[in-house]
């Protein structure tokens, strides 16, 4: 919107030029994300402890967490709120892959949404029951598999691209789809997993999208693309300023989100987060380097699919508590310590992805 008007106002004064740059509207992205989340928390906080909207909490899980009872959560509708006003102010409007991602984004919350406005508005704790919550994600994944299959304009858009390699790809063909499915779904759900504790979700969250983002820009710019052996996706490189929301408004998010929590995010949050991040993967071709940046997120998933085929297949439990940061919790490691231990893997899995730029 703002770069429109920067456009017009060029032909006056030669200054406006300036907001061209995608580095700059990104960092604009970024300080507007935070100070919209910063600006607009505490009276959000106010508001969902005035209606109760507050947190339940497991009786058989860690007693450390029974004192978070009441906890005001669906905080992620801040985040959502500020990641959609700072894209629509600096984006550009024309690009149809911002607009995929805000659409992706926009649907999952909603369905987080759903979910957790029937767990702690309506007091009903299946929430939006799962055969339900999985349908309507697979819509909104498949929608924008098969979206992103016909838009992209050459072969090469829709390889999987192997890191470590530099001239091997596998052309997927239709089976694109079926892997954008996955990686959509499943990263909203791996992060949504990984939600259970006082901000061990949203700063990995920040964290990755901000490596998405610096992989937008280099698949977005030919010269770049083309001396890191990377797919060049015309005009991916505008998602710099959406991943620079997400790190605005997920920091902005982490001030009240932190240890001890005056927020929750809840499924609104974690679920959009999660299909924003693989859908921006999806779109700059890096699902395996999204994949290894992801690992906590990924360990999470694997931890609980372990335990539940464990207990179905032998009766006995792999870990105290899934998913595994709850086990680390039953075994007695403080909860700030699971967190800052889990934030600092991703700072290094996140750095490890980065360098499999050269690494090919």
């Amino acid at each position: 919107m703002l770069l429109f008007l920067a456009e017009y106002l060029t032909q006056y004064i030669g200054a406006f030029q300036v907001f061209q740059y995608l580095t700059l509207r990104g960092i604009l992205a970024t300080g507007t994300a935070l100070a919209i989340s910063l600006v607009v928390g505490p009276v959000m906080i106010r508001k969902l402890s005035f209606h109760q909207v507050g947190q339940s909490v497991r009786d058989d899980g860690p007693q450390s967490h029974l004192s978070k009872a009441g906890t005001p959560t669906m905080g992620g509708a801040l985040i959502l709120v500020s990641i959609a006003i700072s894209t629509l102010l600096w984006a550009d409007l024309s690009n149809p892959y911002i607009w995929i991602v805000l659409l992706v984004t926009g649907v999952f919350g909603a369905v987080g949404w759903v979910d957790d406005y029937r767990k702690v508005v309506e007091k009903d704790s299946r929430g939006l029951p799962a055969r339900w919550k999985y349908f309507w994600q697979s819509v909104a994944g498949l929608a924008a598999a098969c979206y992103l299959y016909f838009a992209f304009d050459t072969p090469v858009t829709t390889d999987l691209y192997v890191p470590f390699f530099k001239d091997f790809s596998w052309s997927m063909g239709p089976l694109f789809i079926l892997l954008a499915y996955f990686v959509i779904v499943g990263s909203s759900n791996a992060v949504n997993l990984t939600d259970g504790l006082d901000g061990l979700a949203i700063l990995p969250t920040v964290m990755v999208g901000g490596a998405l983002g610096i992989l937008a820009y280099l698949t977005g710019h030919v010269d770049f693309a083309r001396y890191l052996h990377i797919p060049y996706v015309a005009g991916s490189g505008e998602l710099v300023v959406f991943c620079g929301t997400i790190g605005g408004a997920g920091l902005g998010f982490l001030w009240f989100n932190t240890y001890p929590a005056q927020v929750f995010m809840g499924d609104v949050g974690a679920l959009a987060l999660g299909a924003a991040l693989g859908t921006v993967a999806v779109i700059t071709r890096h699902e395996i380097v999204f994949f290894i940046m992801g690992g906590i997120f990924v360990l999470e998933t694997v931890s609980v699919i372990l335990q539940v085929a464990s207990f179905k297949l032998t009766g006995k439990r792999i870990f105290r508590m899934a998913p595994i940061h709850h086990h680390y919790e039953l075994k007695g490691w403080p909860e700030p310590r699971v967190i800052v231990r889990f934030w600092i893997i991703t700072v290094m899995l996140v750095l490890f992805g980065l360098a499999t730029l050269k690494l090919r």
